[in-house]
């Protein structure tokens, strides 16, 4: 056995030692705050012209990338769970040898929770189920027939796919590439660092911002995509609550009604105020407390199921359809069609989408959860952002979800669920399980809930935004934390704006700016394995040298 190198750890950052960006990498900030200024600027100058351009980009990403897409989630996940599974990688802690985590089981899986997908499970609650019982391959095969009993077991199947073991898996990546470093090496807390395995010292100059920038670009829009179904969902929840004719604007082509452009700026506003200021309070304030009452607020939404809606149908459905998840896991990990076909525009529409969401999520979830998992073993970290989180996420989806789908299999709903707006889908099944006492109570938790699930992402966000701008120092000035409040209100603002109200052109902005993460992560992935490899070669060499001097 031969004794290998030192890792490389000399990572620098030149970051401006006096005024406004003292701190702060000026390369970085600079050039994302210029990079959104300009994107704002276009989308509300030339709304129609952003708008078709945007959609063009996309549409040729989602086809041209989609098995590349596919082929690297799948990838993530069994990636995981082999480094997971073997000993002497598993067992590794993030920290010292005797460091201990800074929070609690409770706050940390309520942080992690509260973040990675707190309000697309509010949003997606009743909204995936019903959209993949109505379609999904198993229907535009003919093998089942649409909104049928026999296609709840497929609905649930990609459910599950896609807020499952992949998409935790993705957040995971980033966050534990970040962590190990981060904590076992002493290096900056920031996109970069995960590469040094494989660039090492060439990440000190233009490589390394290129890589920190795309990273800044890639959480400014996956946050931005989901304060946008937030908001939405926040207006709907407070125009059943209210009856305010303003919050609505009626739907295109005969569709339900939707959130107006009014109301959706109102309620942004709202939400990035209270996220500022939350930001500003620091992640062991206002982020860890704001977190808990999500926790518990979400707990009395489930136990409202549980105890009003059809649970029985709900925990026969989770068997069934945890059983017929994990037995088509491996398929599914690496189930690509051609992009030309309709199971194609199916899979780029949903599976590809939500995939890109999660990778331009990643960069803010995966530093986020690096942030306050300090302390915990590589198994642990897998095991309780991966495997738990995923669990919670069937439990909640079949609950909720598949209390909507039994009122419409029972004929209670009458397409009332199906025909409502995604984002009002919850508002619409809550309406049939509870009276109309009731439901003024239950529908006012809703909104608190998504309030607070919107603030805490905005707030996370707007905190890993500016670690990555100041290479990595996780004690930032609140001065940027609120320029960035207000630079990420802007782009959302103007981009909803752009889209006429709608979300499409937020969409469309979000899945082009993760793509060129994606490849990022892949290169994380290359690089946590030599890392991992050359430790554990460095440990036996070590082992072998202490045994040679006490033989001696």
């Amino acid at each position: 056995m031969t004794e290998l190198n030192p890792p490389f750890t000399d990572l620098d950052i030149p970051t401006a030692d006096k005024g406004f960006y003292q701190g702060y990498s000026l390369p970085i900030a600079l050039t994302a705050k210029i990079a959104f200024a300009l994107l704002t600027v276009w989308a509300l100058l030339r709304p129609g012209s952003a708008e078709a351009i945007l959609s063009l980009l996309n549409t040729e990403i989602l086809g041209v990338f989609n098995l590349f897409y596919i082929i690297a989630v799948g990838l993530f996940a069994w990636f995981l769970l082999i480094v997971a599974a073997v000993p002497s990688s598993g067992r590794r802690k993030l920290g010292k040898a005797d460091e201990k985590p800074e929070f609690t089981y409770f706050s940390w899986f309520a942080m992690m929770f509260g973040a990675g997908l707190g309000v697309g499970l509010m949003v997606y609650a009743t909204a995936e189920p019903m959209n993949n019982w109505g379609q999904n391959p198993e229907i535009i095969k003919g093998d089942v027939a649409a909104y049928s009993a026999e296609a709840v077991q497929s609905a649930y199947r990609y459910t599950f796919m896609h807020y499952g073991l992949h998409a935790w898996g993705i957040y995971v990546v980033t966050g534990l590439c970040l962590a190990y470093y981060a904590y076992t090496r002493d290096m900056p807390l920031t996109i970069r660092t995960a590469l040094t395995p494989l660039f090492g010292r060439y990440l000190n100059g233009p490589v390394g911002h290129v890589v920190d920038i795309l990273g800044v670009i890639a959480t400014i829009l996956g946050v931005a995509v989901t304060i946008g179904f937030g908001i939405s969902q926040l207006v709907e929840g407070f125009y059943s609550i209210t009856g305010m004719e303003w919050l609505l604007q009626s739907g295109q082509n005969g569709g339900p009604p939707h959130p107006s452009a009014v109301g959706l700026i109102v309620a942004l506003v709202v939400v990035m105020l209270l996220s500022t200021l939350s930001a500003v309070s620091g992640v062991g304030r206002g982020v860890k407390y704001l977190s808990n009452l999500n926790l518990v607020l979400s707990s009395l939404l489930l136990l409202v199921f549980v105890v009003a809606g059809s649970f029985g149908f709900a925990m026969t459905t989770y068997g069934t359809a945890l059983t017929d998840y994990l037995l088509h896991f491996p398929a599914l990990s690496f189930e690509a069609y051609s992009a030309s076909s309709e199971l194609g525009e199916w899979q780029t529409g949903t599976t590809t989408f939500y995939w890109a969401w999660w990778i331009a999520f990643s960069p803010f979830v995966g530093l986020f959860l690096a942030r306050i998992s300090r302390g915990r073993t590589v198994r642990e970290f897998v095991f309780g952002a991966v495997v738990m989180p995923s669990i919670v996420c069937f439990a909640w989806m079949t609950i909720l979800g598949g209390t909507s789908v039994d009122l419409e299999l029972s004929g209670v709903a009458q397409g009332a669920i199906i025909d409502a707006s995604a984002t009002n889908k919850l508002f619409a099944t809550l309406q049939f399980i509870v009276g109309d006492q009731v439901y003024g109570i239950v529908a006012v938790m809703c909104a608190v809930l998504i309030l607070t699930f919107l603030v805490t992402s905005a707030d996370s966000g707007l905190l890993v935004i500016n670690t990555i701008m100041a290479g990595g120092e996780e004690e930032t000035d609140a001065r940027h934390r609120v320029v960035w409040g207000v630079l990420l209100t802007l782009v959302i603002a103007a981009l909803i704006l752009a889209g006429g109200g709608g979300l499409v052109v937020l969409q469309n902005a979000m899945i082009i700016g993760a793509l060129p993460f994606a490849f990022v992560m892949v290169m994380m992935c290359v690089s946590l394995a030599k890392a991992l490899y050359r430790d554990h070669h460095r440990d036996k060499w070590a082992e072998v040298q202490e045994g040679a001097i006490d033989a001696s």
